[in-house]
């Protein structure tokens, strides 16, 4: 199955170079379950490799993971880079998670492009692979659990719409222009303002790469550039926490800028309850973490698996926080 066009070889070589060269940079490693190889005994072993670790998002898809694996009977290993900018020891988690020959592989994209190379080579092993998250570019993957994210994204723009009024000045603090969570949600919000909200001007888009201190330096350039503007959307945890400490540091009145967010964690909640955030859109990323085991799973028995499993994504705001089906997808 593709996701996305067949890498150049060109990418290929560059891809394989990078990973099998020996990736010997430094970083704190976090792997949960164990590193032994796929176990001797006959119990099914799925290794999984997220985008990262240090968000409260992949600590509750490693909780639906966990869940999951007790409830079929197998065993996994979820590990992630400390930050979400670190391809190269994400590419090493998953090179080394290939070479101990699980019985699948769980993974979640951090470059679409720079995995290729190492997927080919779990295909050649005859290990299937299943996404989550985000996917990698080629024909190796089987499945995908993940939210959409260009839906989530437009969800977004109509509650930033009715908040502003309908009119006004917004921008965007993003995360990634590279992988397709980043792309998706930033252009599903794009793409629903262009054609609903003619009154809406998109003054800007950064990139803020998920980290709340470089994405709080962006909001401050933002508000400090334009001066009218009445919203800004952050597109994960760490982008709307960034936008939010922000108006906190200068000082701005809660609600002077509709800040929308996006993924849930306790901080978020917190800036929602006092009034500092409008809202976000949240996932349920404990659904993620089961379906993706659910998929590799069944690959690995050889059973037939959906191509794109869509969890599902939310608004929430003050309003409905205690609503049971939101209670359920948020994370703190």
């Amino acid at each position: 199955m593709k996701f996305g066009k067949k890498t150049a070889f060109a990418a290929l070589v560059a891809a394989s170079a990078l990973v099998f060269a020996g990736c010997a940079g430094g970083g704190d490693v976090i792997e949960e379950g164990g590193s032994d190889a796929g176990s001797g005994d006959g119990e099914m072993y799925i290794a999984l490799v997220s985008k990262g670790f240090q968000h409260q998002f992949w600590q509750a898809v490693k909780k639906g993971a966990e869940q999951k694996a007790e409830e079929l009977g197998v065993r996994i290993t979820f590990e992630g880079p400390a930050a979400e900018t670190e391809i190269a020891q994400q590419l090493e988690m998953l090179t080394s998670a290939i070479d101990k020959n699980p019985n699948a592989i769980a993974y979640a994209a951090l470059d679409p492009e720079a995995c290729v190379a190492p997927l080919e080579q779990a295909k050649s092993k005859d290990i299937p692979v299943v996404y989550f998250d985000a996917p990698c570019n080629g024909d190796v993957g089987l499945s995908l659990a993940a939210t959409d994210s260009k839906v989530a994204g437009a969800l977004a723009a109509e509650h930033m719409a009715e908040l502003i009024g309908g009119s006004g000045e917004v921008a965007i603090v993003g995360h990634s222009q590279i992988n397709s969570t980043g792309v998706e949600r930033r252009d599903g919000f794009v793409e629903k303002i262009e054609a609903d909200y003619p009154d809406i001007e998109i003054v800007d888009i950064q990139y803020g790469d998920g980290d709340h201190l470089k994405s709080a330096d962006i909001a401050k350039t933002l508000i400090a550039a334009h001066p009218d503007l009445k919203g800004i959307y952050g597109t994960n945890e760490g982008s709307a926490i960034g936008v939010v400490n922000a108006v906190n540091e200068l000082g701005l009145e809660k609600g002077k800028i509709t800040i929308v967010g996006f993924d849930s964690g306790a901080a978020q909640i917190n800036a929602i309850k006092d009034g500092t955030m409008a809202g976000a859109i949240t996932q349920d990323p404990i659904g993620i973490g089961a379906q993706v085991v659910q998929a590799a799973y069944d690959a690995a028995n050889g059973d037939s698996v959906d191509e794109f499993y869509d969890t599902g994504s939310y608004w929430y705001d003050k309003s409905n926080l205690e609503d049971e089906k939101i209670a359920a997808v948020l994370y703190e």
